[in-house]
């Protein structure tokens, strides 16, 4: 056919209008990935006042407390340092400061896996970071051991280590050896973290002094939208060890002779010092939201520069401030006029001060009125300047603000600063508090950080959207289903180092239970226990029905008989194996209770009833049955002449349900080190480890029930009771006709193929008084009957994508450890022929060192099997689910002294939130 050059011209067009629209699609992802806001997901803080968590710094903000105290004794002796006279040589002016109240010479370095020899040379910045890093983790909702190996990036400011003065002091020949240096070495402040939760992303200690905090969010922000990091762990920490960095200020008459941050007052004569130590986590905001994070506020934009010529290294640079103000503004694509509140620098210096308020006003202010003024206000007249972490401790209070809906006062503003025109500019000191609440829009707010080296820094934050906000965990499927089940139990696990630790973190769970602010759900309560926490070897388990219940059972005491209690044998994190089972375990009604109750079972499902529809209406064109309505019967008959026993039907759903089961584990943070399946289980075993996508896995395996469907009625399937090379000779004649389907155990097997001559083996068999069982199949799987359907099988194979496996898989073909072949189309062509080793492949795992052993199907199949393939002492074996209990299947309680493995209907919904931590300190 010969085209007219008018469709040749249009065709043309059409290809240059795709490329266009490609191109500009290119474009806007690019655009959306550069510019993504990012979530904050956890805090943790140390600070001034007796500050020791986000809850505890929002109430010392809001109740308008000072923490100034006398500089400790353990920390100087002002005796012998102080003197008022500014110009005393070897001496201070001042006498109090912002100190931390808990003592920051107390650390147990062997719950962070560090020698005493090495933790006597520590500053003890470092152990603090390592503490509040912890407390931050698990306030995410993240195990910290969890994140070996992970692209999880560490970006620290510090710029001060006092601690080189104090350590070297104490030693005999007043010189640093290995561990002080290392021990004081800033750069190992955050390698030190990385290293011992063994990150693998960007890692450094930054100093930009006063800016520092914020120049690492700034930083983490970027790894983060490139890709680079997955996860970033940003904050700053700060100490007042001895008094060489305090007596350098005095002699620079940059401190507050006594010890206040009167910022923007007339009386602002300097700063005081503070020390603390603050945690941010952070993550892409898709991720966040796929991940269900209880997402804190937003990362809108930010950005860094450098004063340049100002009047001198120190002194502020009001254009390049302005600059920077301008440019976060940009970068977060946010009007000036949106933005409600400002965290300043605001030091309390005469010259910075005034000079701050002036930029804000020239860029905040232009379309503001003195009837909507813009919020000022500067943590450091409640904490003083935390130097490298005030920043951080900016950020966590403009959390506080975000959550509560409600804005600080800012202390000690009596007499406002004169050289601040308050009357022409636009803006409002907060000195009570002030509601704050904008209905239909999102709450926005800028922190500056002004470094004393000039590099300037500005962040602008904003709520967390309430779309994305984590609903009540009580899924109620449609919302008004009568028909919709409820948990009748949960389970609580906790977890410590020692006996006498646990005792106690029982206690911190009693008073959060007895709180009256603890609005939170019980299922939200256990899942953040069981999933978000790292467990240790004091374990103990309570199943509770009730907050009431849970409370009354732990006020009973940790040797109450409703508590499970033990100690693992070892440290080591257990090694888990899930094992999906294979074609005869399905029954009307399988999780059914799951489907009702657990949306990420529920969510999977869907997904795979949405792509098998479409592929069933591709392949054969016509509208396909549900799976839905396959697997789910109002009658409890498991009758044969159901869909769900019609192979067609049967291993599509079969792999639907055992995907969703390991979803479902998955999201409870039980992540696999090994899968294997048995014939049909090996393909969602195959889509888990990520050799093909779900959507190419229910496609091969959908195509493989139609096709096994389509073939001859009859064959048998046989269970011998009989070791391999006992039975292989049997079928030597008839090996076009008759084949080995599985060799499940030494002494186990199944036989597969024609009728009359399967029945003729079997009946051999049984005459030397060997057992054996047909079994309930419509075909003779794994047999010579299954060549016909090869040709078009491996034709729909070939169209798959094929990837590395990123965890390994057992292959029941090979029965070991895949290898590159298994991500081939011969491969499942061959899987569809080939016995199924089953007996091998246990063999094989246990080689592979694992310790838990868990079914991954509709009811437990595989561990009786694979119990018999191994050693007695071999294994904790645990199913998903059982058939038997209808539509509530409930699995044994895993016991404490093994793994804390939460069973599908006990635990609860993942919706992580904040509860009480155990601090490492309490943890011996």
């Amino acid at each position: 056919m010969v085209l007219s050059s008018e469709t040749t011209q249009l065709s043309n067009q059409q290809r240059l209008l795709l490329a266009v629209k490609q191109a500009t699609a290119k474009l806007n992802e690019i655009e959306t990935a550069t510019t993504e806001p990012i979530a904050i997901i956890g805090t943790a803080c140390r600070f001034p006042g007796g500050v020791d968590t986000p809850e505890s710094y929002w109430k010392y903000l809001r109740e308008s407390i000072d923490g100034r105290i006398e500089i400790p004794k353990e920390r100087w002796d002002n005796d012998r340092y102080y003197n008022s006279d500014p110009e005393a040589p070897g001496q201070v002016y001042v006498r109090h400061g912002y100190f931390l109240q808990q003592p920051v010479d107390q650390f147990d370095p062997g719950f962070f896996g560090i020698s005493g020899a090495e933790a006597n040379k520590m500053d003890p910045s470092q152990r603090l970071l390592l503490e509040v890093t912890w407390e931050a983790l698990e306030n995410a909702g993240i195990a910290p051991r969890s994140l070996k190996n992970t692209e999880t990036g560490v970006y620290i400011g510090q710029c001060f280590n006092d601690y080189i003065f104090v350590g070297t002091d104490a030693l005999p020949n007043n010189l640093s050896d290995f561990y002080l240096g290392l021990g004081t070495a800033m750069n190992t402040s955050s390698g030190r973290i990385a290293y011992v939760f063994g990150l693998q992303g960007p890692t450094f200690t930054l100093d930009t002094t006063c800016s520092s905090s914020l120049v690492t969010l700034h930083i983490a922000c970027q790894s983060l939208r490139s890709g680079e990091s997955n996860l970033s762990l940003v904050g700053g920490v700060n100490l007042m060890l001895h008094p060489t960095v305090t007596h350098g200020f005095c002699k620079g008459r940059a401190l507050s002779p006594d010890s206040r941050c009167k910022t923007f007052d007339a009386s602002a004569d300097g700063y005081a010092r503070g020390e603390g130590c603050g945690i941010l986590v952070l993550k892409r905001l898709r991720d966040a939201v796929a991940d269900g994070d209880r997402i804190l506020a937003l990362v809108k934009g930010s950005a860094i520069n450098h004063d340049g010529p100002s009047s001198g290294l120190t002194v502020p640079n009001q254009q390049a401030q302005k600059k920077v103000l301008r440019q976060a503004l940009a970068n977060a694509k946010v009007n000036p006029s949106e933005v409600d509140y400002i965290e300043c620098h605001g030091t309390g210096t005469s010259l910075g001060d005034p000079l701050e308020v002036k930029a804000i006003d020239d860029v905040y202010c232009g379309e503001r009125s003195k009837d909507a003024p813009l919020i000022l206000g500067a943590v450091k007249s409640n904490v003083g300047h935390l130097e490298a972490a005030a920043g951080v401790a900016g950020l966590i209070k403009i959390i506080g603000m975000l959550q509560s809906k409600e804005i600080p006062p800012n202390l000690h503003f009596n007499q406002p600063n004169p050289q601040i025109d308050w009357d022409k500019i636009p803006v409002q000191v907060a000195t009570n508090v002030i509601p704050w609440n904008k209905p239909g829009k999102p709450m926005l707010a800028g922190i500056s950080g002004f470094g004393m080296s000039g590099t300037n820094a500005h962040v602008i934050l904003q709520s967390a959207p309430e779309e994305v906000k984590i609903p009540n965990s009580k899924f109620k499927g449609d919302g008004d289903s009568e028909n919709t089940l409820e948990r009748s139990l949960h389970l609580l696990t906790l977890s410590a180092k020692t006996k006498k630790a646990l005792e106690e973190l029982v206690v911190r769970y009693q008073n959060y239970l007895t709180q009256e602010n603890n609005e939170n759900e019980l299922a939200d309560i256990c899942y953040t226990a069981n999933t978000g926490r790292t467990h240790f070897n004091h374990r103990l388990a309570v199943m509770a029905a009730s907050q009431a219940e849970l409370l009354e059972k732990l006020s009973a005491g940790v040797t109450g008989e409703e508590l499970f209690l033990g100690q693992a044998s070892s440290s080591a994190v257990p090694k888990v194996a899930f094992l999906f089972t294979g074609q005869g375990s399905q029954y009307i009604n399988m999780g059914w209770g799951l489907y009702q109750q657990a949306p990420v079972f529920r969510q999977a499902i869907d997904q795979c009833n949405e792509i098998f529809s479409k592929i069933v209406e591709e392949q054969e064109e016509s509208k396909s049955v549900s799976l839905l309505d396959v697997m789910y019967s109002d009658t409890e008959e498991d009758s044969d002449s159901s869909l769900l026993h019609q192979t067609a039907y049967t291993q599509p759903a079969l792999f639907s349900i055992e995907y969703a089961l390991a979803k479902l584990w998955q999201s409870w943070g039980i992540q696999p080190d090994v899968v294997m399946g048995h014939s049909v289980g090996e393909y969602v075993a195959a889509t888990i480890a990520g050799i093909f996508s779900l959507k190419d896995g229910l496609k091969l395996i959908t195509t493989r029930g139609r096709l096994m469907q389509k073939l001859p009625a009859g064959g048998a399937m046989v269970s011998v009771m009989a070791s391999e090379s006992k039975v292989r000779p049997l079928l030597a004649n008839y090996t076009d006709k008759v084949a080995m389907a599985a060799i499940n155990g030494p002494a186990s097997v199944v036989i597969s193929g024609e009728s009359e001559i399967v029945e003729a083996i079997a009946s051999k068999l049984k005459s030397e008084k060997i057992k054996t069982k047909q079994l309930q199949v419509s075909h003779a799987f794994h047999s010579p009957l299954m060549e016909p359907m090869l040709e078009e099988f491996e034709k729909i194979a070939n169209e798959l994508d094929y990837n590395i496996p990123r965890v390994p898989v057992i292959s029941n073909v090979t029965g070991i450890k895949a290898d590159s072949s298994i991500t081939t189309a011969k491969y499942w062509v061959n899987h569809v022929r080939q016995p199924v080793r089953f007996n091998q492949s246990m063999n094989a795992l246990q080689q592979q060192g694992i310790d838990i052993f868990l079914e991954v199907g509709p009811k437990p199949i595989l561990l009786g099997m694979g119990r018999r393939c191994l050693p007695a002492d071999v294994g904790v074996w645990l199913p998903s689910l059982r058939p038997s209990q209808i539509p509530q299947p409930q699995i044994p309680l895993p016991s404490p002294l093994e793994i804390p493995l939460p069973s599908p209907l006990e635990i609860p919904l993942p919706s992580p939130l904040e509860i009480p931590l155990p601090s490492p300190l309490e943890i011996p």
